[in-house]
């Protein structure tokens, strides 16, 4: 297959008409996108009152290719009954992440119970006393409770509501699995887990660095404000070890200009080695120092530790910084010497930064050189995590997660009059292992694929399987419902976002409260999923007690709920009459005084890691590709790399000679926690010497279970890895 040469342009506007015709038609596929409701996929905050394909600064169009391709699932027909009866487990198995998701929309609730072979479809009455009559036989802390980044604010307050009601803690997200470094490094530098900035800040900075991530695949809409920069002159440094197509050129086609001619985005390209980071982070503010560009009366003001910080950084020595990073002296004086120049300079990245052993100590790093200069608390500049999931951060706001903010848990107490349990709850990685200890017997997942999105998935597999019962609330198909069964699995199918017959609200990235109007639904059978949870409410706890569930079902009531517990949501009551969204409080710094005990941000001292492998390894990190959002596979092709596959693994063409292998060799690759048989195994000049990628879920095999002991997020982007290139394999 063929790799493009820049992304964007007109294989995306072909892409858009292709998805168009697929979904009933271009007017069809128009008006569900303009319609007024946030967007789906990525959380850079568009669509809401303003109407679909507008940006946060009321930009249109602003649209890309990951929400037509959610968007064109939504649209999908349903999945016909006799399906269930036709395609068995096992068959289910062998489907591909994409099949599963082209399968259609699920409509009805289905029910697999052990030693059977097919799930069977069951009515709705049946499936919610099924889910009841178990939650009543258990232990509250038997159960628990999971999270995806796609449901509503109300949603996820209503259902850590009810869990933590019903008993437990064992309340999480699927931040755990992505950007949970991300809000415990920024919490521990600046005492705010999000963005310390909006988006109108980016439009106005001269320098942006773009470390460990993809945008042009996974966050296409960010393209726009990077073009926008580079054509006032401003320069992005890309931090990364493979270069990316998008990266280096990007034809935005809503520009004219861009879409013929196309924009360069890089102005510095540099490809540390995977893990290499924090050293190269480290050398950047070394030679800050050295050139005596730091903000000294900022430091001395405004952040605590800079003594001991700055003389940590003169004593680590340019040879360990070099040789841990893989960034040679002149690539990094060069940056550095960009750095120092610009007036206005904001630090974004991905999960490149935070899927790693050590990835709060990437972001804190991060954060220290931002702070060096005083790019944190004032206007134009900042800190910016770009969130992969479009509610994500909401959901951490409604208080889903083990231990909720001291203020939260008063007010709830207070407000709402109920009583919270106080035992130590579970994070995602936590959860998995109780489950495969059986100390946990009964799982709720709003959305998401809970299996597909963990790392070493034969454990995985075994720890939901192990599980008495299992319920699921879903769209369409993952390989979630396919593996890690539990005794008895129930999928329920609840409806998407544009469908909802309420308003509900969503948290951009950039703490933008946003209002979706819902619509109207498009099949017959699928439930909103306020409903889903009042109802369970309702039969789990009843109406008698401090919350009348059966007044839950009004998102509305939520909102007055939430505006009263959650601080800097008080705006919520209001927001279904008046529709004015806002900006919550408190999270974004245009002054240097920190949410902290102190006011002042913290400076993080850190030792550098070791570089993983050795001359017979390769450093693997698992990738999205671009017909990719999350676990949820679109298409097999990967565009802007030339591939039009996903069991593969790319190499640079050197380490593909250093194995003696031929390109699209069949290989296994195998790591301390599994391995992959029947690989093809490519030479890709773009990656780093030395490093490989492979695609994610399917490499999850290989990946292990150790995460960092901060955040608990696994680490996806630092696996070690050899091959195996015998006949047998």
């Amino acid at each position: 297959m063929k790799k493009v040469t820049s992304g964007g342009g007109w294989p995306a506007i072909r892409y858009t008409f292709r998805k168009a015709r697929q979904a009933g038609g271009v007017w069809k596929m128009w008006k569900a996108m303009r319609s007024r409701n946030a967007c789906k996929t990525c959380a850079l905050g568009m669509g809401g009152q303003q109407g679909g394909m507008v940006n946060e600064l009321g930009r249109f169009p602003e649209v890309c290719k990951k929400s037509l391709q959610a968007m064109a699932a939504d649209m999908q027909g349903a999945i016909q009954p006799e399906f269930w009866s036709t395609y068995s487990i096992e068959q289910l198995k062998k489907f591909s992440p994409r099949e599963l998701e082209h399968c259609g929309r699920l409509t009805q609730p289905v029910l697999y119970e052990r030693c059977q072979q097919y799930y069977r479809p069951i009515e709705w009455s049946e499936a919610m006393q099924r889910i009841t009559d178990k939650l009543q036989k258990l232990s509250a802390n038997e159960s628990f409770w999971y999270f995806s980044g796609r449901s509503s604010n109300e949603a996820g307050f209503l259902l850590q509501l009810l869990a933590r009601m019903y008993g437990t803690n064992h309340v999480n997200n699927c931040s755990y699995y992505c950007h949970q470094a991300s809000g415990v490094g920024l919490a521990s530098s600046v005492g705010s887990g999000t963005a310390t900035l909006v988006l109108d800040d980016v439009e106005h900075a001269d320098l942006v660095f773009l470390i460990g991530g993809n945008p042009s695949s996974n966050h296409p809409r960010l393209m726009s404000t990077l073009m926008h920069l580079r054509r006032r002159g401003g320069q992005v440094i890309v931090i990364n070890p493979v270069v990316e197509t998008g990266l280096v050129n990007f034809r935005v086609p809503s520009s004219p200009r861009s879409l013929l001619f196309g924009t360069k985005i890089a102005s510095h390209y540099v490809q540390p080695h995977i893990g290499g980071d924090l050293a190269l982070l480290t050398g950047i503010a070394k030679r800050i120092d050295e050139m005596g560009a730091q903000d000294e009366a900022f430091l001395r003001e405004h952040c605590l530790g800079y003594d001991s910080w700055i003389e940590h950084i003169r004593q680590t020595s340019w040879t360990e910084i070099r040789r841990k990073s893989g960034v040679d002296q002149a690539e990094i004086n060069s940056i550095s010497e960009v750095y120092a120049a610009a007036k206005n300079v904001v630090f974004s990245w991905t999960m490149g930064i935070t899927h790693h052993v050590h990835g709060v100590q990437n972001v804190q790093a991060i954060a220290n050189l931002a702070l060096m200069r005083g790019m944190v608390g004032r206007p134009h500049a900042g800190l910016m995590p770009i969130r992969g999931h479009s509610n994500v951060q909401g959901i951490g706001s409604m208080g889903v997660t083990p231990a909720l903010k001291e203020a939260i848990f008063q007010r709830l107490q207070t407000e709402l009059g109920v009583t919270l349990p106080t035992t130590p709850g579970y994070d995602t990685m936590a959860c998995m292992e109780a489950a495969h200890a059986q100390t946990l017997k009964f799982g709720f997942c709003l959305g998401g694929n809970l299996y597909g999105s963990n790392p070493d998935s034969a454990f995985a597999d075994e720890a939901m399987s192990r599980l008495e019962n299992l319920v699921y609330l879903s769209t369409t198909l993952n390989t979630g419902h396919a593996h890690g069964l539990a005794n008895e699995t129930l999928i329920l199918p609840v409806l998407a976002r544009d469908e909802e017959p309420q308003p509900t609200t969503q948290e951009s990235m950039f703490n933008f409260v946003r209002l979706s109007d819902g619509g109207p639904s498009r099949l017959p059978g699928p439930r909103s999923e306020v409903e889903v949870i009042a109802d369970l409410g309702e039969r789990l706890l009843g109406t008698n007690g401090p919350i009348d569930w059966s007044t839950m079902r009004d998102t509305g009531q939520i909102r007055q709920a939430i505006a009263k517990v959650v601080p800097g949501f008080e705006k919520l009551a209001e927001i279904g009459e008046t529709k004015a969204e806002f900006q919550i409080d408190g999270r974004t710094f245009h002054q240097p005084t920190f949410p902290t005990e102190t006011g002042r941000a913290a400076l993080h001292l850190h030792d550098l890691p070791e570089l993983q492998g050795d001359d017979h390894q390769l450093r693997l990190m698992t990738v999205r590709s671009e017909g990719q959002f999350n676990t949820v596979v679109y298409e097999d092709e990967d565009l802007y790399r030339g591939q039009d596959r996903r069991d593969i693994i790319l190499m640079n063409p050197a380490d593909l000679a250093r194995f003696g292998l031929n390109h699209d060799q069949r290989i296994s690759v195998i790591s301390d926690t599994g391995r992959m048989d029947h690989v093809l195994a490519r030479g890709f000049a773009e990656i780093r010497q030395g490093n490989a990628l492979m695609y994610y879920p399917e490499a999850n095999v290989l990946v292990p279970r150790g995460t960092d002991a901060q955040s608990k997020t696994p680490a996806f982007k630092g696996v070690v890895v050899w091959i195996d290139a015998s006949p047998a394999a």
